[in-house]
Order: C-alpha cells, then sequence, then structure tokens
C-alpha cells in the first residue's frame, strides 16, 4: 500500500516525527560520549522537550531557515487537534513541538534523509548553543 504523505493530519506526521527525532538525539548523544542511562535520558530531556522543540521551531521560523513548504507541513502539526493536553506547558509550546515532530515525520516518510540529517543537525547545535554544551558521559 503506498501512502500519499501530503494527505497525512499533522498528528500523524508527528507521531512518525516524534521517534524519528528522538532517534537523532539519542544516536548524537551516544556519539558524544553519554553512556550512562541516566545521564542519556536526563541530556536527552533538553533536546526533546516541548519547550526545546517548540524554541528550535521558533528560531527556524524566525530566521527563514524552512521552506514554504516545511513551514506549511510545520503549520499542519502545529493547528492539528489533538484529544490529549499537555501538563506542564502551554498548549501553544505544545503545538510548536508537534509542529517539529510533523516536520521529522515529513521527512522521513518523504525518505529526505539529506533534509533530515541538516535539520537535526541544526536543532542539536541551537539547543547546545543555548545550554553551552557540556559533556559528563
Amino acid at each position: 500500500m503506498q501512502v500519499d504523505v501530503k494527505q497525512l493530519n499533522g498528528l500523524t506526521l508527528a507521531y512518525v516525527g516524534d521517534a524519528i527525532y528522538e532517534l537523532y538525539i539519542r544516536t548524537h548523544l551516544i556519539e558524544s560520549g553519554y553512556v550512562k542511562p541516566d545521564a542519556l535520558h536526563q541530556k536527552a530531556i533538553q533536546f526533546v522537550s516541548a519547550n526545546a522543540q517548540a524554541t528550535i521551531v521558533h528560531a527556524w521560523l524566525n530566521d527563514n531557515v524552512l521552506t514554504e513548504e516545511e513551514a506549511s507541513v510545520v503549520r499542519r502539526g502545529r493547528n492539528a487537534k489533538s484529544i490529549s493536553t499537555p501538563k506542564n506547558i502551554s498548549i501553544q509550546t505544545y503545538r510548536y513541538a508537534t509542529g517539529l515532530e510533523a516536520l521529522f515525520g515529513y521527512h522521513y516518510l518523504h525518505k529526505n534523509k539529506e533534509r533530515l540529517d541538516k535539520l537535526a543537525q541544526l536543532a542539536i547545535k541551537s539547543i547546545e548553543n543555548e545550554d553551552g554544551n557540556d559533556s559528563d558521559g
């Protein structure tokens, strides 16, 4: 069965994108020397939290990093109506984070590995620059 990625709703794209984004982050952390499970988990939270994801998306939109098509995918993810509600963050933050995940899902399902790699690198660099990039593996 062939799925038309452009027809998938934002939450479906985000469902896939969440896993893909987290895999990029986990791989990066291991390659950076984080090997203890607790340290891996604590460091990963800095990258995969909704606040971090929303910050990344806002920066990309403000700096025109995304193509018009990519910005449209982010909007689709952001505007998708979820039945779950966030616990410790604003709905707006949660929705922007969903937009980032939708973008990763979109590129993954389109097999745009080169662009996925580039966006993951930009996301990682953005969070590390904000955080100061420490390593205690």
